[in-house]
């Protein structure tokens, strides 16, 4: 089922007392996607949302394949396909192959799934943590013997933020 966005975009430029802000935007992001140009709706939500997802993106300490995989696998579980497509180039800009890519769709993840060993832990991290919300001591025990603590925060904060990046999407039909 196809549905209009559920609140209006503002395109970029039209708002003059938003222009700082869209540089910013368009500085890290490199341009003022459909996204941003609905949270604009919320300069103070824009801004900080902006911020929090700039840092998960672009400056954190997972290797940027990791990061996208995580991603892809999080807008698959979410069913926000806007997420997944918007994605597939950053992800194959950092090396992740097809076959990864098309791996990222197969719930449960597939054992024969192309991954390394670190990569197969995170994805399943982002399935508990997205399918589930508590993740088992176990698989965190897992996570532990493949990451240091910034890699841990990193890859939580990751599977976290892009929870609810997919789930703004899908709540106001952003991309559909």
């Amino acid at each position: 089922m196809t549905s209009a966005v559920r609140i209006t975009p503002i395109p970029p430029g039209t708002r003059p007392e938003l222009a700082a802000q869209e540089a910013q935007i368009t500085a890290e992001r490199g341009r003022v996607s459909p996204l941003y140009q609905i949270l604009l709706n919320s300069p103070p939500i824009a801004h900080g949302w902006e911020q929090m997802l700039s840092a998960v993106r672009n400056r954190n300490s997972l290797p940027a394949a990791l990061r996208e995989l995580i991603i892809l696998r999080v807008a698959v579980l979410n069913r926000a396909p806007y997420e997944f497509d918007a994605h597939v180039p950053h992800a194959v800009a950092a090396g992740v192959t097809q076959a990864a890519i098309d791996a990222m769709r197969v719930v449960p993840l597939a054992a024969d799934a192309p991954l390394s060993a670190a990569e197969r832990i995170a994805i399943r991290l982002a399935d508990a943590m997205t399918r589930d919300i508590e993740v088992p001591d176990a698989l965190f025990d897992e996570v532990q013997a493949h990451f240091n603590a910034q890699g841990k925060i990193d890859l939580v904060a990751t599977v976290a933020a892009y929870n609810m990046v997919s789930r703004f999407l899908v709540a106001l039909h952003i991309g559909h």
